[in-house]
């Protein structure tokens, strides 16, 4: 990385939200009607979504240059030898697509796998909740971890209860087959415990609305969902809120003005709080009905939870070195279990740049001083390549290793950075 000589000014709209993108594709798939999603993302995760889904008999036309995805609809599933789908380390994905192959009918069965740091990915919680709703699941090596495997016999009505400690996502599997039940009692599903990153369960259930699901939540965390089925549309898909956090972030680090296109205080991700969090910290935001703009400024340590937003939590570790104080980033502890041990990897690649970072169970806390450049391991972690590559516009030496890494999210992501800040990084 080149640091820039001054502050970032511009704007840009980043490409398609990826958590949006493969809910869509998979109610999409799910939708006896044709559907067209606009604005959608193409990356490593949403390729593996589009050839599982492919496999499993959907008829599929991409168009990447328009950004477009059309289904024929849902006519059938494969029939005979077991589909087997590859999901590299795409965690919805796999969550995702483990619900959706339970309600295949009979005589249809699927295998899903995925790289080495995807069989170290925790499943069994689905699992769990997919038994205990009827279904023939199991992951076949006993870890807990994938693979899976399927033995289709479709999903009834009736009351499922699942843990929500580890991800959001597995519930978000749930919810997203549940109106495909086969009726005509309603699902009821209570999550246990503490769920973690609630924003993207919201997200689940406006996507399922606008699709035609009918939803209620008569208590916190439980959800009654009719079997109705969905009916297939167009929907445009945002831009990736995620993904902007890099963009807010570059702002704040060099005293710029950098607006995000697309997003808006009420849009379905619950990441376009991360400009609060840099509200927090001294910059100033203007919230504005199709865009978002920091401009940056002093910046002072804050103490924050970031359990609801915490795939930006990376980038605010990034950004905590120049600020006036130590930053606490609390309850992030399911970090650890995502695309690598999140925490540990941050904290890591912090110390070797000379920082005090002290971690703890739940997350870090981070002590500004003077920093020296260094060579920054990215895990294969697409977020770690993104955030240290902020840091890197400030300060001299940050070496980001394999940064193609960050096709998994966002495979322009350094073209559009070095655009930004008027120059290739």
């Amino acid at each position: 990385m080149t640091p820039v000589t001054g502050p970032v000014v511009g704007a840009i709209r980043p490409p398609g939200s990826k958590s949006l993108t493969n809910r869509a594709l998979v109610l999409g798939g799910l939708a006896p009607e044709p559907t067209t999603l606009t604005g959608v993302l193409d990356s490593d995760d949403t390729r593996v979504m589009i050839a599982a889904l492919r496999t499993l008999g959907l008829s599929i036309q991409q168009d990447l240059d328009a950004r477009t995805i059309s289904f024929a609809g849902r006519h059938g599933w494969p029939t005979g030898e077991t589909a087997n789908l590859w999901l590299e380390n795409s965690g919805t994905s796999i969550r995702f697509l483990t619900a959706y192959c339970a309600l295949a009918p009979e005589g249809v069965v699927c295998r899903l796998d995925g790289n080495t740091r995807m069989r170290e990915r925790p499943i069994q919680p689905l699992v769990d909740a997919l038994t205990r709703w009827g279904a023939d699941v199991s992951c076949d090596l006993g870890t807990g971890c994938p693979p899976v495997t399927v033995v289709g016999k479709g999903l009834p009505g009736g009351r499922v209860t699942v843990s929500g400690s580890l991800s959001s996502q597995y519930l978000s599997a749930l919810m997203m087959v549940a109106p495909c039940a086969s009726g005509p009692e309603s699902v009821t599903l209570t999550v246990e415990g503490t769920l973690v990153s609630r924003p993207y369960v919201d997200m689940t259930l406006a996507i399922m609305r606008d699709f035609g699901a009918s939803i209620d939540e008569p208590v916190e965390n439980q959800f009654v969902i009719a079997p109705t089925g969905y009916q297939g549309r167009e929907y445009a898909i945002e831009p990736d809120a995620s993904a902007a956090s890099y963009f807010f972030a570059a702002a704040a680090v060099t005293g710029g003005k950098i607006t995000v296109k697309g997003l808006h205080r009420d849009s379905l991700q619950g990441d376009v709080l991360f400009a609060e969090a840099l509200e927090r910290m001294g910059c100033r935001v203007d919230w504005n009905p199709d865009s978002i703009t920091v401009h940056g400024g002093p910046l002072r340590g804050i103490e924050i939870d970031m359990n609801a937003i915490s795939d930006t939590a990376q980038t605010l570790a990034a950004v905590a070195p120049f600020a006036d104080g130590p930053t606490r980033i609390t309850n992030v502890a399911h970090m650890r279990h995502k695309e690598t041990d999140r925490v540990g990897a941050v904290v890591t690649e912090l110390r070797k740049l000379g920082l005090t970072v002290d971690e703890h169970d739940d997350g870090m806390t981070i002590h500004p001083g003077p920093m020296s450049g260094a060579s920054i391991a990215t895990y294969d972690d697409h977020r770690m390549a993104m955030s240290f590559a902020i840091l890197g516009l400030r300060q001299p030496g940050i070496i980001i290793e394999h940064p193609g890494c960050t096709s998994k999210t966002y495979p322009n992501f350094f073209a559009d950075l070095g655009r930004l800040c008027g120059g290739e990084q």
